[in-house]
């Protein structure tokens, strides 16, 4: 079965940006973005989504991706 995974870590990482920033930049607790940086959220808020592109000048493409489940 297919699932969606967010690879925010590897996002945020390539262009130097912090959880911490991005917090701010997306009005998003930092708990909330740490969350979504470790990958441990499992129902995804389309909301706290929308902030992040937008905080982020990015597209959802950019932030989720779709694998095979046990990928790693």
């Amino acid at each position: 079965m297919k699932q969606v995974r967010l690879k925010l870590d590897r996002y945020l990482d390539e262009r130097g940006i912090s959880r911490y920033e991005l917090a701010q930049r997306s009005k998003i607790k930092y708990q909330t973005i740490d969350g979504y940086y470790k990958n441990t959220v499992v129902r995804y808020d389309a909301y706290n989504l929308s902030r992040i592109i937008t905080a982020l000048d990015c597209d959802l493409t950019d932030i989720l991706e779709v694998v095979e489940n046990g990928e790693a």
